[in-house]
């Protein structure tokens, strides 16, 4: 893994930047992508070996285009896409608007579409590679306000299993990992009486940490060498497939 590239969406803050950490623990060259996390993204880097970070506003073909370049440009081959950047605007189906629609649906599943199509070609260059995208438990599982939400992330899965086998011949594995609840800025806006009640929904009876996350992701992009299409859910028994 030595010299090989590991780019991670959305890399600055929570699960990303918790995936950025567990990489580069496995040896690689970190690139830390944001879009308005500057200040996080760039403490992060500072603090693991040979890391770098690229702006980019991946809701826009133009901002996927422009971490396409920068990873092109670089010296070091790409191996790992973690596709983790996405938004969540909670709203309930008669509320929700088109512009919501559409951010949500740019960010949450063009991206994930467009950079994979994109980075496909670098990492046949370079003789392989693994893509990872990060879905959630509302792929599955239904949550009250997050129609939109849960389309983009079980379109998420949908792409990951039709990849896996169109990029199979070129040695690039494609796999999603859904997290179910997750210590994050988002969930420590919450009530504590909204944390309850999601507690009592999840067996183990706690939010997983951002670092829990990260460990099947390392996982994917390390080993699992013969797993490819398929989503592992890490939600502490909240939804079992």
């Amino acid at each position: 893994m030595k010299n090989k590239i590991a780019l991670i969406t959305g890399g600055g803050t929570g699960i990303g930047a918790a995936c950025a950490k567990k990489l580069a623990e496995a040896g690689y060259t970190v690139a830390i992508h944001y879009n308005t996390s500057e200040g996080p993204a760039i403490s992060l880097a500072k603090t693991l070996t040979g890391a770098f970070v690229i702006q980019g506003d991946l809701s826009t073909l133009e901002g996927c285009d422009k971490v396409y370049d920068a990873l092109r440009a670089a010296e070091q081959p790409l191996e790992i896409l973690v596709n983790n950047a996405g938004v969540v605007l909670d709203n309930p189906v008669f509320n929700a608007t088109p512009e919501e629609f559409q951010a949500t649906m740019e960010l949450n599943m063009r991206a994930v579409w467009y950079l994979s199509k994109r980075l496909f070609r670098l990492m046949v260059r370079n003789g392989g590679g693994r893509i990872i995208n990060i879905s959630s438990v509302s792929a599955q599982l239904a949550n009250p306000a997050q129609s939109i939400y849960s389309m983009t992330k079980a379109a998420v899965e949908a792409f990951t299993r039709v990849a896996a086998l169109e990029f199979a011949q070129n040695s690039i594995l494609v796999n999603a990992v859904a997290p179910g609840f997750v210590e994050t800025n988002m969930t420590e806006k919450l009530s504590e009486e909204h944390k309850s009640k999601i507690l009592e929904l999840v067996p183990l009876r706690r939010m997983a940490k951002p670092e829990e996350i990260a460990d099947v992701v390392q996982f994917l992009a390390v080993s699992g060498s013969y797993i490819t299409g398929t989503t592992i859910h890490v939600n502490g028994g909240l939804y079992a497939s």
